[in-house]
């Protein structure tokens, strides 16, 4: 068995979160950073293909096997946990993504930065995933959601920081900087991560033993497919914030701007989930999300104005804050022997419903057929909303 987490005087320090403050600073800053590097890229795709004389569309490699690799590894790295430990993997997988971050400030040409990026994502894609896990192990069923509404904060934070700083000092200063920076935080990270205690955990049986504890669950499977629509219906529609913006003739700096308004509207509800914690059944949290999702899309199918696209922003990010947090924090508790790769299936199924959104989206947005996109997005929030909610009903009732 692995050490145990400490006494209960450092629990009491936190009693909000059910977490010692030290501990969930540290979970936040190794989220914080891997959402940083995941989304910085964007805004600096121009200036990067610029810079060292390659064609956009060779640039975009560098984010696109950036996503995959990050997608690929959430179950490699779930292993992992479930057999050598939370925190000696975040250790482990924060070394390597500040390696690798590094190489990218440094890249000479464009192929050599495309495949630093594809590690990178690969190494940080352990970290979030990791620090959900952790919450899991750690805190009651009862009151976990309170933390992990914090760490949701931390991972928007993230996301809303990289999409306004990064075209920033891209401009001014330099993008290797910016890919840097994650890079020496995350160095930071692998030696700070050495206070944080690793939770009890089973013995470790065989190497893939916890996936076939996962796929043995009939709720995890239909986690795993409400995450897939969610995934789509929310970040995969998002992409296309900015550009239908910039279609509309906003500059590329106010789109982004407008854009990263959702980490501020998800920071903000974050606030309110963990009041609500307790005194709302999870089934209504989810509820409470769903109709802020289906109003912000509703209002961004009937226009596309930069105010119209400021109230979904917010919207969105609301939404994500009351359903996303309410669902991962189910996703912690399906299977607790399993939880890493109970956790890392979850994010694949998000992921893969993402990018299958916004690759079939990619017509109508060549077409800045907007409207009829949202619209789209509006109405699969609805079938969304209702098996979340009733699934996690049922879920409760039969627990």
């Amino acid at each position: 068995m692995t050490t145990t987490v400490p006494p209960s005087t450092a629990a009491d320090a936190a009693a909000t979160t059910g977490l010692p403050a030290r501990s969930l600073r540290l979970l936040s800053a190794a989220g914080f950073i891997s959402n940083f590097d995941r989304f910085c890229i964007a805004p600096m795709l121009v200036l990067i293909g610029t810079h060292l004389g390659a064609p956009l569309a060779t640039v975009v490699l560098a984010a696109s096997l950036y996503y995959l690799s990050y997608g690929l590894m959430q179950p490699v790295w779930g292993l992992l946990s479930d057999r050598l430990g939370r925190v000696r993997v975040m250790r482990l997988s924060l070394a390597g993504a500040a390696v690798a971050a590094l190489c990218s400030a440094a890249a000479p040409d464009a192929p050599v930065l495309i495949a630093a990026r594809a590690v990178a994502g690969a190494f940080f894609a352990a970290s979030i995933a990791a620090s959900l896990t952790y919450v899991g192990d750690t805190v009651p069923a009862e009151t976990r959601q309170r933390p992990l509404s914090g760490l949701m904060t931390a991972f928007a934070l993230g996301t809303a920081v990289a999409t306004v700083v990064a075209g920033v000092l891209a401009l001014y200063a330099s993008w290797r900087l910016v890919f840097a920076l994650p890079g020496l935080f995350a160095a930071y990270l692998a030696i700070a991560l050495r206070r944080l205690p690793e939770p009890e955990r089973e013995p470790a049986g065989p190497l893939l033993a916890p996936i076939g504890v996962v796929l043995r669950s009939g709720w995890q499977w239909f986690v795993m497919a409400v995450a897939m629509l969610e995934g789509a219906v929310l970040l995969g529609f998002l992409t296309y914030l900015a550009p239908a913006l910039e279609a509309h003739g906003a500059p590329t700096a106010l789109a982004g701007a407008v854009s990263a308004l959702y980490g501020v509207g998800s920071m903000a509800a974050a606030q309110s989930v963990k009041r609500l914690v307790g005194r709302w059944k999870p089934a209504r949290l989810i509820l409470a999300g769903g109709v802020q999702m289906a109003v912000g899309y509703l209002v961004a199918g009937l226009s596309q104005s930069v105010p119209a696209l400021i109230v979904t922003a917010l919207l969105l990010g609301g939404g994500w804050s009351f359903m996303h947090s309410t669902i991962q924090s189910w996703a912690t508790g399906l299977s607790p022997t399993a939880r890493a790769t109970g956790v890392a299936m979850f994010g694949v199924a998000l992921y893969v419903g993402s990018a299958l959104a916004s690759s079939l989206a990619a017509g109508a947005a060549e077409r800045h057929a907007y409207g009829p996109l949202f619209l789209t997005a509006a109405v699969l929030t609805v079938p969304l909303t209702a098996a979340a909610a009733v699934g996690r009903a049922r879920y409760r009732a039969g627990a």
